[in-house]
C-alpha cells in the first residue's frame, strides 16, 4: 500500500461514504485519514464509520487515522413567519432577542453574547456572507444594521461576526458531549472549530487527556492574529477557507494559508489545508483546471495534506474525487520545481540534539544514494522532524505504539511499520532492514539511514545516526540479544 506521494489525504465520510466497500476503495485510491464530522450524524452513526474503518485497517494491514471534528459553536437567526424576506440595499433591518417570528424589518439573533460584543460600525455576515449587515447602534439585547449587501434571508441562517472577539468558548454542550464520545471511541485527532484563542486549545486538550491529539481550525480573523500562540500549544493546524473566506475578503486567504503552512512546517507540527479543493466534483467527474491548480499549490506550499469534504461526504464521486487528489499530487512531487521549491523554504532553526541528528540523517540520505531513512520512535515526535526537512528518499516510521502510528497518518511522507519495543541498537538496525526490504524500499545491495534514542521507548531521546547497509545476513539472521 505505498502511496508513491509524501503530501497525505484527508477524506470526509458521509451519506455517500458510509459503507464498507466505499471507505475501503476510498483508502485504496488514496484516502490516509478520514475525517469525522460531528456537525452531521449521529453517534450511532459516527460509530459505525468508525468500525467499519478499522475493519478496514485490520484487513489491508495498514495503520489508519480518523479525524474528529467538533461542531463548535453555531451562530444562527431565528425563524420567519413567511420562511423568508428579500432584504435590499440600504434598508434597515433589526436584530434582537425577541422570539416572535422575524419578518422584512428585524429577526431573532439567539445570543446575548454577540450584543454584548458589538460596537457601532461592525459588521455582521448572514448566510456565509451572501447578506452583509453594518451594525449603526447596539445594545444589550439588539443591534440596528443598515444592509450593505442584501439578498434573500431565511430560516436559521448562520451568522458570522469577523470584527471582534466573541466571548465564546470554543466548546459547546453538544462539543464536549462529542468530545467525551470520541475519545471513548478511539479516534486519533480531535478538530477544534472557530478556536479563537489558545485557552479554547488547552481546554479542549484538558479534556481529551492525552486520549487524542488536538488541531486547531483557523477559520477567524482573531484566530488567525493569534496563529503563534494557538499552534504553541495544538498537535496541528487545519486552514479552513471556508469560514475564513466569509470573514476575511477573500484575496487575503492565500497569503494567510502560504504563512500558516511555513509556520506549522517551521515546528514541525502537521498542517492540513481544506475547503472547496474539488467542489465542482460533487456533481462533475472531472474538476475544473482551477481546482486542480490549487491542490498543486497547497502540496508545492509544503502541506502535510490536504482535505476533501463534501466531495467524499456528500458527492456523487467520492472515490473519483481521491484518485484525483492523489494524481495531482504524485504529478507535482514528480516535478524538479516542486523539490526547489520545498528546499528553499528549508530553514528552521536547529536548537535541540533531535534536530541535528535529523538534519544530519537528510543531508546524509542526500548525500550518498541512500533509499529510505528509517526513524524510531515512540511519540512521533523523531518522525515529525524528518518530516519537516521534507528529505528527498522516503521516510519509514516504526514504533511499538499503534496510536503513534495512527496519528503518524497525517505527517508528510511518513510511512509508519509496526515494530516491537527495543532494548537494543543493533536489534535497531536489523528491524529497520527488514522493514525496508520487506516493504520494497531497498534491496540487499542498498544502504539506508537508522535515527533512532537511546534509552528506547522513551519520547524525545532521538541521539543517534547510522548508515546501515541492507546485508543479507542482517535480514536473515536471529537478532541481536
Amino acid at each position: 500500500m505505498r502511496r508513491l506521494r509524501n503530501v497525505k489525504i484527508v477524506a470526509t465520510l458521509g451519506p455517500s461514504s458510509s459503507d464498507y466497500d466505499t471507505i475501503r476503495a476510498l483508502f485504496e485510491a488514496g484516502a490516509d485519514v478520514f475525517r469525522l464530522n460531528m456537525s452531521h450524524g449521529s453517534h450511532d452513526e459516527i460509530r459505525a464509520r468508525h468500525d467499519i474503518i478499522r475493519k478496514v485497517e485490520t484487513d489491508t494491514g495498514r495503520p489508519i487515522g480518523i479525524l474528529a471534528d467538533l461542531q463548535g459553536p453555531k451562530l444562527r437567526v431565528g425563524v420567519f413567519a413567511n420562511g423568508e424576506e428579500e432584504l435590499t440595499e440600504g434598508q434597515a433591518f433589526r436584530l434582537d432577542l425577541d422570539k416572535a417570528e422575524g419578518d422584512a424589518t428585524r429577526v431573532q439573533l439567539p445570543h446575548p453574547e454577540i450584543f454584548a460584543a458589538l460596537e457601532p460600525g461592525a459588521s455582521l455576515l448572514v448566510n456565509d456572507g451572501k447578506i452583509r449587515l453594518h451594525v449603526t447602534e447596539c445594545g444589550a439585547d439588539f443591534a440596528n444594521c443598515t444592509v450593505t449587501v442584501g439578498g434573500t434571508i431565511s430560516n436559521r441562517k448562520g451568522v458570522n461576526v469577523p470584527d471582534v472577539v466573541l466571548p465564546l468558548a470554543a466548546l459547546s454542550p453538544k462539543d464536549r458531549a462529542d468530545l467525551e464520545f470520541v475519545c471513548e471511541l478511539g479516534v486519533d485527532w480531535l478538530a477544534l472549530s472557530f478556536v479563537q484563542r489558545p485557552e479554547d486549545v488547552i481546554e479542549a486538550r484538558d479534556l481529551a487527556a492525552g486520549r487524542a491529539a488536538i488541531l486547531s481550525k483557523i477559520e477567524k480573523p482573531a484566530a488567525v492574529k493569534a496563529f503563534d500562540a494557538i499552534l504553541k500549544v495544538s498537535d496541528g493546524i487545519m486552514v479552513a477557507r471556508g469560514d475564513l473566506g466569509v470573514e476575511l475578503p477573500v484575496q487575503n486567504v492565500p497569503p494567510i494559508q502560504k504563512r500558516l503552512v511555513r509556520g506549522c512546517r517551521a515546528v514541525a507540527k502537521p498542517v492540513i489545508v481544506a475547503t472547496q479543493m474539488l467542489e465542482s466534483m460533487i456533481e462533475s467527474p472531472m474538476p475544473t483546471r482551477a481546482e486542480v491548480s490549487d491542490v498543486a499549490t497547497a502540496i508545492y506550499e509544503g502541506a502535510d495534506a490536504v482535505m476533501l469534504s463534501a466531495e467524499s461526504a456528500a458527492g456523487q464521486y467520492p472515490v473519483e474525487a481521491v484518485e484525483t487528489m492523489h494524481n495531482v499530487a504524485r504529478e507535482v512531487e514528480s516535478d524538479p520545481t516542486y523539490r526547489n521549491v520545498i528546499e528553499a523554504s528549508r530553514g528552521a532553526q536547529k536548537q535541540s540534539v533531535a534536530d541535528a541528528i535529523v538534519s544530519a540523517a537528510r543531508e546524509i540520505a542526500e548525500t550518498i544514494d541512500i533509499k529510505a531513512i528509517c526513524c524510531f520512535t515512540d511519540s512521533g515526535t523523531t518522525v515529525a522532524l524528518v518530516a519537516r526537512e521534507r528529505p528527498r528518499p522516503p521516510i519509514i516510521a516504526m514504533t511499538a505504539r499503534v496510536a503513534t502510528a495512527r496519528r503518524l497518518c497525517l505527517t508528510w511522507g511518513a510511512y509508519c511499520v509496526m515494530s516491537d519495543e527495543l532494548g537494543r541498537f543493533k536489534q535497531a538496525v536489523v528491524r529497520a532492514v527488514r522493514a525496508a526490504t520487506s516493504e520494497g524500499f531497498a534491496t540487499i545491495e542498498d544502504q539506508i539511514v537508522v535515527t533512532a534514542g537511546v534509552p528506547f521507548n522513551q519520547p524525545g531521546t532521538t541521539n543517534i545516526v547510522r548508515v546501515a547497509p541492507c546485508d543479507e545476513r542482517l535480514i536473515y539472521r536471529a537478532e541481536p540479544e
